[in-house]
């Protein structure tokens, strides 16, 4: 549906006069109507060109101004999608390693153990809460922050959602931040529970046996469809989760 055709939008006296001033009228008004929700993507730059017969530059001002305003989000060659509430970002923020690392000022590397592509069979279904049956790739990553292991890593990416995975060989680039960058998801659900270290984790994490351990389980959806599992396991005396809140429901 064109922009601007649905009802109760603006009177015409009443709309922006500058060009990049409508087309960021327009999105935003369709985003908090509620037509195009979280995760929605916006139009590509250029599809918003022809329909608009502007340049580029007049619909990268608008872009750039919701996002300053926090509607929407823009992911290098995925596009632009419509932002989850800020509340809900704070509980969904994907934590990218080799970023934490920067900011802290140490080097990070990451190390791919074992993969391998097979139908998801029961037991993996169970471990991760996915389907059985379909095809995915399944990576062992140990990820590394200094000197010790900041967590290990059990992945499976669907190869329906993300058949690219199949040829990546995440050497470079660890499979969590790979998928941030490609891989525009709508929805994700987190698990966070403590364990004590079996004899493989401790020794994976460089802690002794029995030793605490946080573990965070997370599923992303893209629509309806699965995209990727996963379940991260760190060392418990070197992580914490936070998110901030207020009594107003805004995120810290």
């Amino acid at each position: 549906m064109p922009f601007g055709t649905k009802a109760g939008k603006l009177p015409d006296a009443a709309r922006p006069t500058a060009l990049h001033e409508r087309i960021r009228a327009d999105i935003e008004e369709r985003i908090l109507s509620g037509v195009w929700p979280p995760g929605h993507r916006i139009p590509f730059e250029h599809e918003l060109m022809e329909q608009y017969g502007c340049a580029r530059m007049t619909v990268n001002r608008a872009l750039s101004a919701l996002t300053a305003a926090g509607l929407i989000v823009r992911r290098r060659r995925a596009g632009s999608f419509v932002a989850a509430p800020r509340s809900e970002r704070a509980l969904m923020e994907i934590q990218d390693f080799a970023a934490e690392a920067a900011r802290d000022g140490r080097p990070y590397r990451h190390e791919i153990r074992a993969r391998s592509v097979a139908a998801v069979d029961v037991a993996a279904a169970e471990h991760f809460g996915i389907p059985a049956g379909a095809q995915a790739l399944r990576l062992d990553c140990r990820h590394w922050i200094g000197d010790l292991p900041a967590a290990v890593e059990d992945r499976l990416i669907l190869l329906d959602a993300v058949p690219q995975a199949g040829e990546e060989s995440f050497v470079e680039t660890p499979p969590g931040s790979w998928l941030l960058s490609r891989v525009p998801w709508t929805r994700a659900e987190h698990v966070i529970r403590a364990v004590n270290a079996d004899a493989a984790l401790a020794r994976d994490l460089g802690i002794a046996r029995g030793g605490a351990c946080l573990v965070l389980e997370r599923r992303t959806w893209q629509a309806d469809a699965p995209v990727t599992a996963v379940r991260l396991s760190y060392p418990g005396d070197r992580h914490r989760f936070v998110g901030h809140f207020s009594p107003s429901g805004k995120a810290g």
